[in-house]
């Protein structure tokens, strides 16, 4: 997938309406979905004497793949977030993005609980398919976003320009300042939001909350270059 990606273009290329619903954690049961939804899966994980981060606890996270055409992944997780608690668990939460017709499953290694399964069908509208694209928008504090422009393959965020002021990133984002991430590389066009600042010519994340994209390593990486972490 790295080489689909490594030159990339920040544009938004999703289409439709996002649907997302949220998930009880009741055995047998299976949630009815349809492609190009999400849903986000909430679970108390059993760890005992050591609580692992959600990061590590990501690789306890099996996920099962059931497709109609016997070929690629139903879903995709986007991000997770979660926190220790005192008695032992983890309480982690899943954001799922649902991807092709069939069935999918995500359990809990160490137990076999089933956390999540879904039923995946065709969505009443077919859209034709699209590559996915990595878009990379900043945020203010006033609540305006602007989109970063990869279209001369920056060697970093902050080289880019920003595509409705043609400014770059370099001048837009003061030195010191916080600002919000937004990330898209989804069929649903769900965002993945992060808190990062700026501290000379680096950008550091305020928070390793949320894991992003822990099903798509190549784009992490891919950001990771951009900015530098």
């Amino acid at each position: 997938m790295l080489h689909l990606i490594r030159s990339f273009y920040f544009l938004v290329c999703f289409t439709g309406a996002v649907s997302s619903v949220h998930a009880q954690t009741v055995p047998g049961v299976v949630h009815d979905m349809k492609v190009n939804e999400a849903v986000m899966v909430t679970a108390e994980l059993e760890y005992g004497s050591h609580v692992p981060t959600v990061e590590e606890a990501m690789k306890d996270i099996e996920r099962l793949y059931f497709p109609e055409n016997h070929s690629g992944r139903t879903f995709a997780i986007l991000d997770a977030y979660g926190e220790a608690m005192n008695d032992g668990r983890l309480h982690i939460s899943m954001h799922v993005s649902t991807e092709l017709p069939g069935e999918g499953k995500i359990v809990f290694r160490k137990t076999g609980r089933v956390l999540w399964h879904g039923r995946i069908k065709a969505a009443d509208i077919a859209v034709p398919h699209k590559e996915k694209k990595l878009t990379i928008l900043i945020g203010t504090p006033d609540s305006v976003s602007y989109t970063v422009e990869g279209s001369g393959k920056p060697t970093g965020i902050l080289q880019a320009k920003l595509k409705e002021t043609g400014s770059h990133v370099y001048d837009f984002w003061q030195d010191g300042a916080e600002k919000e991430l937004t990330f898209l590389y989804s069929t649903c066009g769900c965002p993945v939001k992060v808190l990062a600042r700026r501290t000379g010519l680096k950008i550091t994340r305020s928070s390793s909350s949320p894991v992003i994209f822990p099903d798509d390593p190549a784009v992490v990486s891919l950001i990771s270059r951009l900015m530098g972490w």
